[in-house]
């Protein structure tokens, strides 16, 4: 099993702060005959009645690497390659990457960020590690 990543407590209580119940920590999910992916976490949402059921799956990652932009070609690698999985296996449930508000802030904001979330339809789930709560939705 893959170590989980620096700040994946935070994701998931910061989820829970919103009134998602974690079903899955990790997710797996098999695709063919001899692959299988694991995803941070799975939820559901519990608390909103007219969304009630809503499935999401949370890639949570920490961009404390010495690169950001290295970083950031792992995280969009694995969540494309994610997303193409659950399209396949569970079409209703929805990928996000988690990514911290402070790389947020200082490297979402330069072009190629931009393009690529853009080019790719990213969805992004901005947290805050210190505090443990999910700032913003980016769909």
């Amino acid at each position: 099993m893959p170590a989980k990543d620096r700040f994946h407590n935070a994701v998931s209580k910061g989820l829970a702060k919103q009134g998602w119940q974690v079903t899955h920590d990790p997710f797996s999910v098999k695709y063919g005959d001899s692959n299988r992916v694991e995803i941070d976490l799975a939820a559901e949402e519990i608390l909103a009645a007219e969304r009630a059921g809503r499935k999401i799956a949370v890639e949570v990652k920490s961009f404390l690497g010495n690169s950001s932009l290295f970083d950031f070609h792992v995280a969009l690698g694995q969540f494309l390659n994610y997303r193409l999985v659950l399209n396949a296996v569970e079409p209703e449930r929805t990928l996000y990457l988690a990514v911290p508000l402070f790389a947020f802030q200082s490297f979402f904001n330069q072009a190629l960020p931009q393009a690529s979330v853009k080019e790719y339809e990213v969805k992004l789930l901005v947290y805050d590690p210190k505090t443990e709560v999910i700032v913003q939705w980016i769909e």
